[in-house]
């Protein structure tokens, strides 16, 4: 079992930046990979980034490429998304996700199996 607990979220103006960080619980975090996923009013959720357990390979959506960082510390249990040059179009509730898949899915939803409440973040133009 593992719950997650986002925090970090918050109003910034576009262009500026905000450090997303997700707090796990649970003794057996550093075996799944992580993922962040947002969702923005009337809109489906969608994935934005994922890293392994080890921290090695990561992955991104195309609309945040160049301008996120997903990145963990498996000693402190956190994994964190450093968003830089925010948009108005990333406005949403931004939501971390743990789960055991591979590479290939991490993208997809039904890949995670835990999920936090999510933060909210808002970027104002």
């Amino acid at each position: 079992q593992v719950q997650l607990v986002e925090s970090g979220g918050g109003l910034v103006q576009a262009g500026g930046s905000l450090r997303l960080s997700c707090a796990a619980s649970g003794r057996t975090f550093s075996s799944y990979a992580m993922g962040w996923f947002r969702q923005a009013p009337g809109k489906e959720r969608e994935f934005v980034a994922a890293i392994s357990w080890n921290g090695v390979s990561t992955l991104y959506a195309d609309s945040v490429k160049g301008r996120f960082t997903i990145s963990r510390d498996n000693a402190k249990v956190t994994v964190y998304l450093q968003m830089n040059s925010l948009k108005p179009v990333d406005t949403a509730v931004y939501y971390c996700a743990a789960g055991r898949g591979y590479g290939s899915t991490w993208s997809t939803r039904g890949m995670y199996d835990y999920w936090g409440q999510g933060t909210q973040v808002t970027v104002s133009s």
